[in-house]
């Protein structure tokens, strides 16, 4: 068991509870400062969703992230965590829906991965297959080719369009504006110390805000969608708004992500309990990750892609001192309330498409560098840089296949080839456990 000592700050530890009007203010700030609909949005964008599709994804992702949420708090992990849709995942999203040209493939594959993701909790074997399969070098390596293959699609997509009410070039004008706001608003946290949590929490919000003001002044905002959405409505659901279909290419390659996500989200939990004061070992991991399993299993049933808890949660908890569960309970009451808010829903899918793409463009670019971070330490080895140079190398080479090409080659082969991410990481898997290690 790893202790870890209640630090001076936490006034309210995980297992104590405060005033139920403290703890939903206390949870509206957790929820304000997680941005869980930007990974729908982002998917939304990509794939020219209609306002309707765009909506309800982003409804799925509050529904997703309240379930999840009340899994990992009331029942496994029983840390004080909030979970929220993942951006791991998100090329990954993309990449399945444009190969098989179908929304059903991508929640199939989830479940199939969620299960998964299940049995290895319940076995126990979650750390050793993580330590052989995907160890720092390999991690670092598959969210690098996630960043880097999702470059081209902020652009292609995003920015280098036109529509009825925008041209290209306002549109590149726009992307520029968003991403200028979003850097600036970031540096300002960075050398105004005081402001540095409210920019990091706050930043990418006043980043769509700006762009998407612009976007108005530009004549370039259609409102009739949010005229036209109800108050109330549902989110998505299996067998009622889409089927679940089973492709072996996409489930393949959900599984790689998943295991990246389980990965991401780990380092996260010893960031949370070393920040709460609470102990956790194997055993609560394993807890955790069986959560983690329950909670996507539902999220492909309920048209959400695949979450993982946030690390932005731990700076509340500093900041506040307060690490009770009962805060947390809230945020997840507070999702599942949003999911069925059709009306706001609305309004976050109107954000203009390049102003979508400037932030996608900068959260990929953040991808590859928090890839290129863990990466960084072993690259004195001569061996690890062929691992990575092979990787990325291949990733950019199926980014960059003509399209004529890949329709040459049999099915499942094209699968593959329709998804870089992963191609990449699939050479950095092989390539570390083929690649000789050095003897010292």
């Amino acid at each position: 068991m790893s202790e870890n000592k209640r630090p001076d700050y936490i006034s309210v530890a995980a297992d104590e509870s405060l005033p139920a009007s403290q703890a939903g203010i206390l949870a509206l700030a957790h929820v304000l400062v997680m941005n869980v609909f930007v990974v729908a949005v982002l998917i939304a964008g990509a794939l020219g969703l209609s306002d309707v599709e765009g909506t309800q994804l982003i409804q799925s992702s509050f529904l997703g992230a309240g379930i999840a949420t009340l899994i990992q708090v009331l029942f496994f992990l029983r840390l004080p965590v909030a979970q929220g849709a993942s951006f791991v995942p998100l090329g990954a999203v993309i990449g399945i829906y444009v190969g098989t040209g179908s929304f059903s493939a991508v929640m199939g594959a989830s479940l199939v991965a969620s299960l998964a993701v299940f049995a290895l909790g319940l076995s126990g074997l979650y750390k050793h297959v993580i330590r052989a399969l995907i160890p720092n070098l390999v991690s670092g390596i598959i969210i690098m080719v996630i960043g880097l293959a999702l470059m081209p699609t902020a652009f292609n997509s995003n920015i280098f369009i036109s529509n009825d009410q925008l041209s290209i070039g306002q549109n590149i004008g726009l992307a520029g504006l968003t991403v200028l706001v979003l850097v600036a608003t970031t540096l300002i946290g960075q050398y105004v110390k005081s402001l540095n949590r409210p920019m990091q929490y706050t930043s990418v919000i006043i980043a769509l805000a700006v762009g998407t003001l612009a976007a108005q002044l530009m004549g370039g905002i259609d409102w009739s969608a949010v005229a036209s959405a109800p108050w109330i409505s549902m989110p998505l659901f299996a067998f009622i708004d889409y089927k679940l279909s089973f492709d072996p290419a996409s489930i393949a390659t959900m599984l790689i992500i998943f295991m990246v996500v389980l990965a991401e989200t780990t380092g996260t939990w010893y960031a949370i309990a070393s920040v709460s004061g609470e102990a956790i070992d194997d055993n609560r991991i394993n807890r955790g990750v069986i959560g983690e399993g329950i909670s996507n299993f539902i999220n492909s049933l309920v048209g959400a892609t695949p979450t993982a808890s946030f690390s932005s949660n731990a700076g509340i908890i500093a900041i506040t001192g307060v690490a009770s569960r009962q805060v947390f309970v809230g945020v997840g009451i507070l999702f599942i309330i949003l999911a069925f808010f059709g009306k706001l829903s609305a309004l976050i899918n109107i954000i203009p498409t390049a102003v979508i793409g400037g932030i996608f463009a900068m959260v990929a670019f953040q991808i590859f560098m928090a890839g290129l971070n863990l990466v960084h330490p072993h690259l004195s080895d001569t061996r690890n840089q062929y691992v990575v140079g092979m990787s990325i190398l291949v990733t950019l080479g199926v980014v960059l296949l003509p399209a004529d090409i890949i329709a040459q080659t049999p099915n499942l082969v094209q699968y593959f080839l329709n998804s870089p991410i992963a191609m990449g990481a699939l050479t950095a898997m092989l390539a570390n456990q083929i690649f000789p290690q050095v003897k010292n």
